[in-house]
């Protein structure tokens, strides 16, 4: 068994379906919208959100829904911490990732080094917001470049090629754009409102994020994780 890997990714990845903004009345380039995406997160020290998603699976053509709750804590130094609360559970600490299945009474723990290194590196670091969408990705305007609200959209092409992330479609808020465009920075927001994950088989992920929050000070102790007596624990 193996982590949810169609969560994790965006979760990885992390999207945030906020409220949705109207149009801004300067047209941004492309730089200035992918600054925007980037600076959000740089000024990001930790978030939480309530979450929906939505996968198709391509192979064999059904819809899978779920929903619950994310964290994300930066650290000084390496990966983010995070935890995602529905109906498993998958928490790190930033070295160690848990997954725990309750109805299976089993504990899979995993090297988060391991995984970085094993080819979820894209996915796990722009889930904790570690990554550099520039940097990991070639990005182009999608559909025209904006939504019917004017909002931006995106397609993002992994330049290191992954099984698990064929492409990434983003929408970022026009408002947060025009924010930056007048002010030549954003901090404490997130305007990503919906982004959609394809893997190299077609499957489609769809999450969105609601009642966002930002920088609150969440508490190092909530992605720690001690095993319940009882399970199963497999070791990767």
């Amino acid at each position: 068994m193996k982590l949810s890997i169609y969560f994790i990714i965006f979760c990885c990845t992390v999207t945030f379906n906020l409220l949705s903004a109207p149009p801004a009345r300067a047209e941004a380039k492309l730089k200035d919208v992918i600054a925007t995406v980037e600076q959000s997160y740089n000024s990001l020290n930790d978030l939480q959100a309530a979450f929906s998603q939505k996968t198709f699976l391509a192979s064999v053509k059904r819809e899978q829904k779920g929903n619950g709750t994310l964290s994300i804590k930066k650290k000084s130094k390496g990966p983010a911490m995070f935890r995602f609360d529905y109906k498993k559970l998958i928490v790190s600490d930033g070295s160690t990732v848990w997954y725990y299945l309750p109805e299976n009474k089993q504990v899979m723990v995993s090297d988060l080094k391991s995984l970085l290194e094993g080819g979820q590196g894209i996915t796990l670091n722009y889930l904790t917001g570690i990554g550099r969408i520039s940097r990991d990705f070639t990005i182009t305007p999608l559909n025209g470049g904006r939504d019917a609200k004017g909002n931006y959209l995106l397609e993002l092409i992994p330049k290191t090629p992954s099984q698990n992330l064929a492409k990434l479609e983003m929408t970022v808020s026009a408002e947060d754009v025009s924010i930056f465009l007048k002010k030549g920075k954003i901090r404490n927001t997130f305007p990503i409102l919906t982004s959609v994950i394809y893997d190299q088989l077609g499957t489609k992920t769809t999450i969105g994020f609601s009642n966002v929050r930002v920088n609150r000070g969440l508490p190092a102790s909530l992605f720690q994780f001690e095993i319940p007596a009882g399970m199963e624990v497999l070791r990767h």
